[in-house]
């Protein structure tokens, strides 16, 4: 019997994009999951550079305690 495994959850905002997530297998854990090689990402909510809060999307600034954040899991609740 193998044990468990915990469930990996990203800590970055639901509304983080990048090309290099399109084409990820799993939870985005740290930058280099959500980086690729031309840096770029963008918001979801906005479908532009800048989140709600009009300060950039980058995955070193949309995670918790971001006034915009959002949770991957909010959507299971």
């Amino acid at each position: 019997m193998q044990p468990e495994e915990t469930p990996r959850i990203s800590p970055f905002c639901a509304d983080l994009q990048s090309k290099k997530l399109a084409v990820q297998g799993g939870p985005a854990l740290v930058d280099e999951d959500v980086l690729d090689a031309s840096n770029h990402c963008w918001c979801a909510a906005t479908s532009q550079i800048l989140g709600p809060d009009r300060e950039p999307a980058h995955p070193s600034t949309c995670r918790a305690g971001r006034a915009c954040f959002h949770s991957p899991l909010q959507s299971m609740l």
